[in-house]
């Protein structure tokens, strides 16, 4: 699996309304073990990454997480531009800078997320 479409993946997780279809888009993604750290959440597990998504869908219904700019990758290491705007708009709410750490199987590991944009 290339780098852009492990962030597909990870993008596809963020945008999944269906709590069910959530959880098993995270485990595809994610491994057992993985993390996810920005400035408003540190949690390990499918479950605590599941629950930091499912609150960002409560916060933001209508709004889609969309790639924004291109994906750079280096050895088991990927980063990249999002925006959080909604369907069709050309002015994110926000706007944020994640690294993702990989496992061997291609999931993802650890995600070190910044926010560059936050609604206020």
């Amino acid at each position: 699996m290339n780098a852009n479409e492990i962030v597909d993946r990870y993008l596809d997780a963020w945008n999944e309304t269906d709590p069910d279809k959530r959880a098993a888009a995270v485990a595809r993604t994610w491994t057992a073990d993985a993390t996810y750290t920005d400035p408003l959440a540190a949690v390990a597990g499918h479950d605590g990454i599941a629950a930091v998504i499912a609150g960002a869908r409560e916060m933001f219904p209508g709004l889609r997480f969309t790639l924004a700019g291109p994906v750079d990758a280096h050895h088991d290491v990927v980063r990249f531009t999002w925006h959080l705007a909604p369907e069709g708009g050309t002015e994110p709410v926000a706007v944020g800078f994640d690294v993702a750490v990989l496992a061997e199987d291609g999931r993802i590991r650890a995600v070190h997320g910044f926010l560059d944009k936050v609604p206020a």
